[in-house]
Parts: structure tokens; C-alpha cells; sequence
């Protein structure tokens, strides 16, 4: 199965916009895969409810010994920091869509492209990892061009996405 991996805003109380745009990416993202997330509350938890009141199966990669939010189907529990834990979350993934967030959703992204993890963008969100589409002028985030990030700003298109390019990125791991 594809395993589709998400960086968001752990804030309490989300931005509106990047709300919207969690729910409808949870909506149009299918059953057949599954859904990785650090686990916690803000984007994390609006994008696993969704997902799992659908019967969708999605899996908190927690840090420390943390219970996560409770619409996680399965809770890993890392005892790691919220940044080491990152790196579990990044590595298990096929594809991973930043969602709207601050400096710890941005550090997922930076990660995923140095680890040639795919990366999707949803913009539009009101939070700082808009500004990321300013880093990747030409595409990538630096001059390796590891792997090229694709921004968008419409949740349903970075779900088709993330299905297909995960898919890829699935196959030729497992090859």
C-alpha cells in the first residue's frame, strides 16, 4: 500500500483556510492507502478524522511516549523528540504533502526533499509554509534538485498527486 505521509500545523485552534483545504485533501485522498501523520492534534487531527470516519487507516507517529490524538487507528509511540521523530515519519513515507504549518512542518519538507522523498505543497493556507514556493523558484530547494516539489493550491489535486507519485515512488522501492 501506498503510504501517504502529512506536515501540519499542531496549533489548536488551525488557521481557517488551511481547515478547509485539510478536510477536502482527507476527502478525495482514497481508502487504499494509508495515511502517516506525527499523530498530534491542529491539521494532524482534522486530516485523521476525515480520513478515518471514511475507514480510512491512518498511523500517529507520536513523539516521547505521547497518546496522540484520538482518531489514530494505530499510534506508534517513537520516545523520540518531536524533530527526531520527523525522520521516522519521512522515511516511511512514499510521498509527503505539507498541508499548512509553521517551522516544524517546513523542517518535514526540507527533510523529505533531502531524503528524494516526493513533496506536494498545498498553498494558500495562511501559514509560513506558503512561503516555501519562494524557496523552490526553479523547482527544488537548492541546487542538488534532489527531488522537484510540486506546489498547488487545490487539496483535491495534491490527493490525485500524492496517490500517483507515492505510487511510482512505491514501485521502484519495492523493485
Amino acid at each position: 500500500m501506498i503510504q501517504v505521509a502529512i506536515a501540519g500545523s499542531s496549533d489548536p485552534k488551525p488557521l481557517g483556510t488551511a481547515i478547509r483545504k485539510a478536510k477536502e485533501f482527507a476527502r478525495a485522498l482514497p481508502l487504499n492507502v494509508i495515511l502517516l501523520t506525527g499523530g498530534r492534534g491542529g491539521i494532524m487531527e482534522i486530516v485523521t478524522e476525515e480520513f478515518t470516519k471514511r475507514g480510512g487507516i491512518a498511523v500517529g507517529i507520536l513523539p516521547y511516549s505521547d497518546q496522540g490524538n484520538k482518531f489514530n487507528t494505530i499510534r506508534i509511540k517513537t520516545g523520540l523528540n518531536p524533530v527526531e521523530r520527523s525522520g521516522i515519519l519521512i522515511e516511511s513515507a512514499d510521498v509527503l504533502v505539507v498541508l499548512g504549518g509553521g517551522v516544524g512542518t517546513m523542517i518535514e519538507a526540507l527533510m523529505a526533499y533531502n531524503l528524494g522523498v516526493p513533496v506536494i505543497v498545498v498553498t494558500g493556507t495562511g501559514y509560513a509554509s506558503d512561503k516555501l514556493e519562494e524557496l523552490a523558484r526553479d523547482g527544488y530547494f537548492d541546487h542538488k534538485k534532489i527531488v522537484k516539489i510540486i506546489f498547488t493550491d487545490d487539496p483535491r489535486e495534491a490527493a490525485k498527486l500524492a496517490v500517483e507519485i507515492g505510487g511510482r515512488k512505491n514501485e521502484a522501492d519495492n523493485v
